[in-house]
């Protein structure tokens, strides 16, 4: 069973309040916002009618970056809500909503307020840069390199165990990428990051980027591994590991599935590169490097034989009582 709907039912199968509330953390504002939230909302409605209970209100809140286009979600509202009515019948609600603007890594709720959190490719980003790589009098060895291979991952492991936010016997479950290795630098967590790292030198070396500038960048990025994840829950103390999966997909899956077409796969990969570093590239660099930086980086990938899985960590948490 899929880890999210079995984390739904659990959490049914116990005392439920008349108000049940949902927070779904980094929601964006694209085609998906809503299908984590939906699916939630519906196993929760149709097994409280399997049990014979009284259906909850829900109260759900969305929360991304203040930048986030909340006037998009705001004006999807009155659709999904109907969609929701359509899918579950007449009975179905109340139904309450509310955007949250601001950084998962931070408070964002009240004590002991919400019940059931979800977030799903999210919690890879640091909050910050680590102060270490960034100490101009004693800069560290990722001189000329853009990405992050090394850090703490108690820094991102206790930003995100909400502990005073979630009531108790409340739940969460992430969906982060991840390895599958103990070491942070193997090619699983790099390798996309070295062929941008290597598209950024070409444009150095072609005097469009300054090395300074180049020097002064990094992706506050980190992918940690399950025994990373287990070791630091249970060092929080807050909340117990319910179930940790790890999801392994080949890169061939962003072409859609074909078997090793590696000109096409480079060319998908470049476009989802872009999509998530293009708004940190831009404010560092300026926007006008993009379409070589990104051109060059297909370019790269697609002459390359290397191949790793892409690997994302699914993990299912229980507040403690």
């Amino acid at each position: 069973m899929p880890v999210l709907k079995q984390a739904v039912l659990s959490f049914c199968c116990t005392d439920l309040p008349e108000t049940i509330t949902i927070a779904d953390l980094g929601c964006a504002s694209g085609p998906n916002t809503f299908i984590a939230v939906s699916e939630i909302i519906s196993i929760m409605y149709k097994k409280c009618c399997e049990l014979g209970r009284s259906p909850p209100e829900f109260r759900v809140f969305f929360n991304d970056l203040p930048g986030n286009d909340f006037n998009t979600i705001f004006q999807s509202l009155p659709a999904f809500q109907e969609k929701l009515q359509q899918e579950n019948g007449p009975k179905f609600g109340p139904f309450f909503t509310a955007g949250v603007p601001g950084s998962f890594y931070g408070r964002l709720f009240p004590s002991k307020t919400l019940h059931f959190v979800h977030s799903s490719s999210s919690l890879h980003w640091l909050s910050q840069v680590p102060p270490e790589l960034v100490d101009k009098v004693n800069p560290v060895i990722n001189k000329g390199k853009i990405f992050i291979s090394r850090t703490s991952p108690a820094a991102l492991i206790d930003s995100y165990l909400r502990s005073e936010e979630i009531a108790p016997k409340g739940r969460m479950v992430l969906t982060l990428r991840g390895r599958t290795t103990p070491d942070p630098t193997s090619d699983q967590s790099c390798l996309l990051w070295d062929y941008l790292g290597q598209a950024f030198q070409d444009l150095v070396a072609k005097g469009v980027v300054e090395v300074e500038m180049l020097d002064g960048y990094y992706s506050p990025y980190y992918e940690p591994c399950p025994e990373e994840i287990q070791a630091e829950v249970e060092k929080e103390g807050s909340f117990a590991v319910d179930r940790l999966e790890v999801v392994a997909l080949p890169w061939d899956y962003v072409s859609g599935g074909i078997n090793y077409d590696r000109a096409l796969t480079a060319k998908e990969m470049a476009k989802v590169m872009r999509a998530v570093n293009e708004s940190m590239i831009g404010s560092h660099f300026g926007a006008g490097i993009m379409d070589r930086l990104f051109h060059r980086f297909m370019e790269i990938m697609a002459a390359d034989t290397m191949e790793v899985e892409h690997v994302s960590l699914v993990v299912s948490l229980i507040r403690n009582a």
